[in-house]
């Protein structure tokens, strides 16, 4: 498996055009890496709806949860995904339907078919980074 690379340039810009995020894999455990960016980008401004079958229509961090995206009723510009890479293709394929703009893969996730597939429909791909991670090493202002 080839290297990861990505410009500084196009994961800010990522960060800069996204306001709404659904955070697939969230979890109500606030030890859980899922629950701590979460929290992370709401407090730099994002709104993030959570998604997770199991904890559908409950409350986290404010927000109503979503068993899929496709629950979602409102655009959605990044779609975070906090789940093991073989869960990836078909998350990928509703964030395509949703008409998101970009998919993120969280560190230890990356799935390069899913990533073509996405990139051929039109979204921007980023694997196996964090958002909560670059946000402070680009020096990204609050949204």
């Amino acid at each position: 498996m080839s290297e990861l690379v990505y410009a500084n340039e196009e994961i800010a810009r990522i960060l800069r055009e996204s306001r709404i995020i659904a955070l697939v894999g969230a979890s109500r455990n606030p030890l859980r890496p899922s629950h701590e960016v979460m929290a992370y980008l709401q407090r730099r401004g994002y709104r993030v709806i959570p998604v997770n079958p199991g904890l559908a229509g409950q409350t986290l961090l404010g927000e109503t949860v979503r068993a899929r995206l496709s629950e979602i009723d409102e655009p959605v510009d990044l779609v975070d995904i906090f789940r093991r890479s073989e869960a990836v293709p078909p998350i990928v394929d509703e964030a395509i339907a949703k008409g998101a703009k970009f998919v993120w893969m969280q560190i230890g996730v990356r799935h390069d078919a899913a990533a073509a597939k996405a990139e051929a429909a039109g979204l921007a791909v980023i694997m196996n980074r964090c958002p909560a991670i670059e946000i402070p090493r680009l020096g990204l202002p609050r949204i």
